[in-house]
């Protein structure tokens, strides 16, 4: 999918990087709405349809953190990306927790940028019917049927696995916090349960993967969580 008719707000106090992003993302055609206050974005985003936010973490005033928290209880299905200069792995788990879709770190490239924005919009686009059945690369996942299976090969999973990797599947492309993954599939009382996690993603695995131990599908994002591939 292109970025055509893809409206985008673009959140950032400094007017140099708003206008440098204008003009890069305009290229690509998106439509470009600039907010310098996450006050003043939160405004936009209650009377505008957007397909997609760009918000820079560290703003005065309300920052990005609190802007991306109530940003997503008005907004529940609103992607939004943060711009963070500091690559910190807690800021990333924070800005994640707090509702982000994904982040991406200055300096950043271009070609990285413009992919992660086109993830966004298209996951937003196909995340309306959430029986749909998900296929990608040799997988397919049908919630209805309850179904996986591998190269048109029935694959069995426990009741919990299955939940796990159709949370994962359903938000392919996303980085997913532990956390935020554990209460999502076992209830909120969990957290940090680390290790029993990792058990389950390394029967995931067992079952779905060529190569387990170089997976291409379920893969690891580093001290933040895990991430279903987007293609394969």
């Amino acid at each position: 999918m292109n970025a055509e008719s893809s409206n985008l707000l673009i959140v950032d106090d400094e007017r140099s990087i708003r206008l440098s992003l204008r003009t890069i993302l305009a290229n690509f055609g998106f439509v470009i709405v600039e907010a310098a206050r996450g006050e003043e974005a939160l405004a936009l985003v209650r009377t505008t349809q957007f397909d997609a936010v760009l918000l820079d973490i560290n703003m005065p005033g309300m920052g990005g953190i609190e802007v991306c928290r109530t940003m997503r209880r008005t907004a529940p299905r609103l992607p939004i990306v943060m711009l963070t200069v500091q690559d910190s792995e807690d800021r990333k788990v924070e800005a994640l927790d707090a509702g982000a879709d994904d982040y991406i770190t200055k300096p950043f490239q271009l070609r990285e940028l413009t992919a992660r924005l086109r993830a966004a919009v298209r996951r937003s686009k196909v995340a309306d019917d959430e029986n749909r059945p998900i296929t990608i690369g040799d997988v397919l996942l049908d919630p209805d049927r309850h179904l996986v299976e591998k190269k048109g090969k029935a694959v069995h999973l426990t009741p919990k696995q299955f939940e796990v990797l159709h949370y994962l599947m359903s938000n392919a492309g996303r980085p997913i916090p532990h956390a935020r993954l554990l209460r999502s599939v076992w209830g909120p009382e969990y957290g940090n349960e680390l290790e029993y996690l990792r058990t389950f993603i390394r029967q995931i695995r067992m079952k779905i993967e060529d190569d387990p131990a170089e997976p291409k599908y379920l893969l690891t994002d580093s001290h933040i969580g895990y991430r279903f591939c987007e293609s394969a």
